[in-house]
């Protein structure tokens, strides 16, 4: 008998068809990542994978956030039998403290005598004998005792959600254009979460934006990348390119002339790495900029796809993943971005490309982007 660690992956990779062992492998790849250094035993039994430790603790810390696992769980192991069965479950529920209980039985080894049915009907008479003030309760139990027999048996009865999704690097690549904000580092989460590799770009505008700002970010890449394994970070300066825009465009039309040439940074930054796409931290109709019509001059400049993972959800629902994923502190420290710093009186919320075309005419747009890129640092 000893305790395990088990690991379960998402049902939707099961639903893979011929491509699910490069989706298994890529995830079992990423778990040993973020498990270097630690010392343990993968264990594998008829599709379901264990991890033994004496560092349970650190290692469910760790593995709770690779993408692609549900859930994790401590379990028993023991032999596959009745009589051996029967004592752990007994001594699982007295564990627990609970007064009502129900026994959940997968029988994935059909050579067991008994079928999930059957072990589900002899444990929880077992237990009734053998337990005073107990009963059983199969809608709402205060413990259920799962049972999986495999090659062995293994019994547990508490379980710890982890971040689910796809195996992180299975889905392509995007350049997440990643502010001090509450938005883009939940855009980029959202991103990871489905599998899609993350690089992160920052525009920076010294001296009108501080080093404690840059600092923000640096900061909230690195909670990032307790997700992603590893984060490359992207800082471009800004001022040139805003300080050419304020004194050559109109006013009103600032907000949605800065955003293009981001979305050119980001695009000629990803070019260059051959990333596949960008992802923003938009969310329809949340500032002046993020209007439909705003969202649209922006895109006319990308040469790539461009993701909007908040897109349809409002302030709150986003601040709500940015506590669950531990961002929102950081990203709500009081040092600003470029994007706050010269926000004009009244944006236009309506552009029409042809007008910003022709107003932006006036500035040296490729020398802008060309120099930009060429000074850029870069924080792995």
């Amino acid at each position: 008998m000893r305790k395990l660690i088990l690991v379960k992956f998402a049902p939707e990779i099961f639903l893979k068809g011929l491509n699910r062992g490069k989706f298994e492998k890529k995830l079992k790849d990423n778990i040993k990542n973020v498990l270097r250094g630690v010392e343990y035993e993968f264990v594998e039994d008829q599709g379901r994978w264990f991890i033994y430790s004496e560092h349970m603790e650190k290692i469910i810390q760790k593995i709770k956030n690779v993408f692609g696992i549900t859930e994790v769980c401590i379990v028993t192991e023991v032999e596959a039998s009745m009589d051996s069965i029967e004592k752990q479950a007994l001594l699982e529920l007295k564990e627990s403290s609970a007064t009502t209980f129900k026994i959940d039985t997968n029988r994935a080894n059909k050579n067991f005598s008994s079928n999930s049915m059957e072990v589900n009907r002899k444990i929880g008479a077992y237990i009734l004998q053998n337990n005073e003030n107990i009963s059983v309760d199969v809608h709402n139990p205060q413990c259920i005792i799962n049972i999986e027999i495999r090659n062995m048996a293994y019994l547990y009865s508490k379980r710890i959600k982890a971040v689910g999704g796809l195996p992180y690097g299975m889905n392509g690549s995007t350049m997440l254009m990643l502010s001090g904000g509450i938005d883009s580092p939940v855009a980029g989460y959202m991103m990871a979460r489905r599998g899609v590799e993350i690089h992160a770009v920052y525009y920076h505008s010294h001296p009108y934006t501080s080093e404690r700002a840059k600092d923000k970010v640096k900061q909230l890449a690195n909670i990032l990348k307790e997700y992603t394994g590893k984060l490359t970070l992207y800082v471009v300066p800004f001022t040139e390119i805003q300080m050419q825009i304020i004194e050559k465009c109109r006013e009103d039309e600032l907000t949605i002339i800065m955003r293009r040439f981001m979305m050119r940074l980001a695009c000629g930054l990803a070019e260059k790495l051959n990333i596949n796409s960008v992802t923003t931290g938009e969310s329809i109709g949340q500032v002046a900029s993020q209007t439909m019509e705003g969202l649209v001059v922006s895109d006319d400049v990308s040469d790539r796809p461009v993701f909007r993972p908040l897109v349809a959800m409002d302030k709150v629902d986003i601040m709500e993943v940015s506590r669950k994923i531990d961002t929102y502190e950081t990203s709500i420290l009081p040092y600003e971005d470029c994007c706050t710093i010269f926000v004009p009186k009244h944006p236009k919320t309506k552009p029409r490309l042809v007008e910003i075309i022709k107003s932006e005419s006036v500035l040296d747009i490729e020398g802008l982007v060309g120099r930009a890129l060429e000074e850029m640092e870069v924080y792995k």
